[in-house]
Order: structure tokens, then sequence, then C-alpha cells
């Protein structure tokens, strides 16, 4: 059995074939966790994870580029929640709160911290990056209140982000539970990610950048394999990601470990269970 730790078959690029997708997916013992980026998508990640009795779960957050922030314009994705979708001008603690009451819930995120988009001037530039900061730890704050691990998006921002979870990580004076999904950071701060007790989540972007030294390097009991489906297909792969491709991705890392598939899969399955599933009972 395989688990995606991070997939979005709850975004509109699966509107006309999502069922056919997931029961093709558990058939062939590939099981998914599906993360919001908005309430939108996180609603709808819950609603798909209540159809079916095992092997779907949700996650949900408030992703940073889907913050109105009014200080930068970010054309909507419509793969992701369609051109006439709204950005939400804050994290609503309560809201978010009663829809983590689903089972199904297994994680807050996708959430952290997006420096792709910014705005060009200094006074701008702070505000954008507090704005971002203040959402981050408000949902590292019900997590911590649900006691639920956290998805972590992070790019051009690892030093600030590590930052701030080194400061969480001393008032709270322990490891912090998560991952860093899709990693593509240095070695220097997946070390200092995985001493706060992080996972890294790999995805087809191996196949895109050299991560071999930082893969080799991460324990393979801190290894997590995704998709970001219907984001970052494999190349020779489908145009549109899937989690079955998480099967290209676990034969990639066993390669650059050299270890056997079988092993790297169990390893990966186990540390998605324990992460993510035991509250469950799972």
């Amino acid at each position: 059995m395989l688990i995606d730790t991070h997939a979005h078959l709850n975004f509109r690029a699966f509107d006309k074939d999502r069922n056919w997708v997931i029961k093709n997916c558990l058939k062939q013992k590939v099981w998914m966790i599906n993360v919001g980026s908005n309430f939108s998508t996180s609603r709808k990640a819950v609603e798909i994870a209540k159809d079916y009795k095992e092997g779907i779960w949700a996650a949900i957050g408030l992703h940073p580029i889907h913050l109105e922030t009014g200080l930068i314009k970010i054309k909507n994705d419509d793969e992701e929640t369609g051109k006439n979708s709204q950005k939400e001008n804050f994290f609503d603690y309560e809201k978010y709160k009663d829809l983590a009451k689903s089972e199904k819930v297994v994680a807050i995120g996708e959430t952290g911290l997006d420096y792709y988009w910014k705005p060009k001037t200094k006074n701008k530039l702070e505000e954008f990056k507090k704005r971002q900061k203040e959402t981050l730890l408000e949902q590292l704050k019900l997590a911590g209140e649900l006691n639920l691990p956290v998805i972590f998006h992070c790019r051009m921002a690892h030093q600030e982000l590590i930052e701030i979870l080194s400061k969480k990580r001393k008032v709270k004076s322990g490891k912090i539970k998560g991952a860093v999904h899709c990693f593509t950071g240095n070695l220097e701060q997946a070390k200092k990610y995985l001493e706060m007790g992080l996972h890294l989540g790999f995805n087809g972007i191996i196949f895109k950048l050299d991560l071999d030294k930082i893969i080799k390097k991460t324990p393979l009991e801190k290894i997590l394999l995704e998709t970001d489906c219907p984001y970052l297909s494999v190349p020779g792969y489908k145009k549109r990601n899937d989690p079955l491709g998480v099967k290209l991705i676990s034969q990639k890392i066993a390669k650059i470990k050299k270890i056997s598939v079988k092993n790297l899969v169990a390893a990966a399955t186990h540390n998605a269970q324990n992460l993510f599933l035991t509250n469950k009972g799972l």
C-alpha cells in the first residue's frame, strides 16, 4: 500500500472524473490525503473523504497565496477553485475549527509562506510578510488546540519559516508535528526541519531539481511520498498528475537511497500512518 500524503483531487481539474480516479487509485492500493488551499477546497476535501469508508482523508487550511492582502494581484487558478473564487481576508479560526470536527480531517494545511509573488516596495513587502506570518500562526494555534499535524507550504521563504517554527518550538519546548510539503530547500534547511521533528515530503519535482543529496541525508523514518496532483507530474507520466504517480516517486527515491522499493514504500507508508492517522485509530 502507498499513501499520497499531498493530493488535490478536491480541485476543479478532477471535476469530470473524480470518482473514477479515486476508485482506480484505491483499487491499486494507493490511499490519499486531499489537501485544502482555502475554505472552499478544504470543505470539498472533507466532502470527498466522507464518501469513502477508507483510503481517503482531508487536510484543511488557508494557503498563503489565497490570503487577500490587497498588496498584490495573483490570477486565480482555474484548476484549483475556479475563475470566480474569492480569496480570504483572514483565517476564520472558528469556521475552520468547525470543519475540523470531521473524523476525516487528519491535518491542518496547507499553510505557510510564499514569497514568489510579492510587492516591490519595502513597506508593502513588510506588510505582506506580516500578514502571511499572522495567518500561519493562527493555523499553528488551531493545530495545537486540535492536536493535529501541520502540512507546510514554503516557497522562497525557508529561513523565515524556520525562524518562526524555531520560536514556536521553544515556547512549546518540544518537537513540531508535521511535514514540509514539496521540499526544495537546501541541505542545511532540511537538517533544521528534521531537528525540529518534521517530515519532508518529496514529489515529482525531484525529477527536475537535483535533490539527491538531501534525499540521501534524510532519514528513512522522515520521508513522505506525495504527488501534489494535478501538478508536478513526473516526466513521461500523464499531463494531469494523479495519486498513482506516487509509484514513480517511490521508485526514484529508492534508487537514490540504494534500497529496495519494497523497503522504501513500507517505511514511507508507516511514516504517513504514524504522522496523520494514528489519532484516527488507524
